[in-house]
């Protein structure tokens, strides 16, 4: 099942997308906080199909938090000249960066380097703390759904402390433009993701590259915070991204992000 949420004149509302490529508001609210098997049950009550270009996307749903995964590829951690981790590198992205697959990325002020990052984000779909192994990891996963980690390269790196401070922008993490449930994946380690910038490609991957899997994430983040359903985990991104480019290239006003992944759709943000 694809799930999605849309902007209506009534506020925000969930969706399927059937197989024919249209989209099924399902009645009432979005729901909140995530609860997936609620959403099943309403999905067996969606209304009339409508066509999914004539819809205003917004972002699939609303994290409680947003767990990210650095240098989670050897080929990304090479290109910034670092050395693949022993363990799972952690930093949060504040739920307010999130925007919808279709909507704007802001250039903050005083930026020099904004960047980006295609990544798969996890969707969890039951509450995980100190979970026993990986194979209870993945019964713990609702669905899949299309990040991008944009990034300010020179808050994150060179003004000191964290990396948070070039993480946590206003839109810095357009989501979407759907969940596609975990059901529907055989092998979340078997999905192609790239990214264009301007119609050029600039990342094409895929997360059979991960270092650490989606598995080893989930139980790994558990042991060191609880997961909440809707929470979501970017797992990072491989190479390709404007800081590993020769030389260096960073976002600017009116540059067309393209962010793609099989089976969960494509993001078209605009820098602004």
């Amino acid at each position: 099942m694809r799930l999605l949420r849309i902007h209506t004149d009534d506020g925000p509302r969930d969706a399927v997308l059937d197989d024919d490529g249209r989209v099924r508001p399902l009645p009432g609210a979005a729901e909140q906080p995530f609860d997936l098997e609620r959403l099943r049950e309403r999905a067996t009550l969606a209304e009339s199909a409508v066509d999914f270009e004539t819809v205003n996307l917004a972002a699939p749903l609303s994290p409680g938090k947003i767990v990210c995964v650095g240098l989670n590829y050897a080929d990304h951690a090479a290109e910034g000249g670092q050395e693949a981790p022993a363990e799972p590198i952690l930093f949060m992205k504040a739920p307010d960066t999130v925007v919808g697959a279709h909507d704007d990325v802001i250039v903050p002020r005083g930026s020099e380097k904004t960047d980006w990052e295609v990544e798969l984000g996890v969707v969890i779909g039951r509450t995980a703390s100190y979970l026993a192994d990986e194979a209870e990891a993945l019964d713990h996963i609702a669905g899949y759904v299309l990040a991008n980690d944009v990034s300010e390269r020179h808050f994150q790196l060179e003004r000191g402390g964290q990396w948070d401070k070039g993480k946590n922008s206003a839109t810095f993490c357009p989501l979407g433009p759907w969940i596609l449930t975990a059901d529907e994946v055989p092998d979340p380690q078997a999905i192609k993701l790239g990214l264009d910038v301007n119609g050029e490609t600039m990342q094409d991957s895929s997360t059979a590259e991960m270092i650490f899997g989606v598995a080893h994430l989930v139980h790994y983040i558990s042991q060191f915070m609880t997961l909440y359903p809707g929470d979501v985990i970017s797992t990072g991104t491989p190479a390709g991204v404007g800081a590993g480019q020769k030389p260096p290239r960073f976002l600017r006003a009116g540059d067309v992000l393209r962010t793609w992944a099989d089976g969960l759709g494509e993001q078209h943000n605009r820098l602004r």
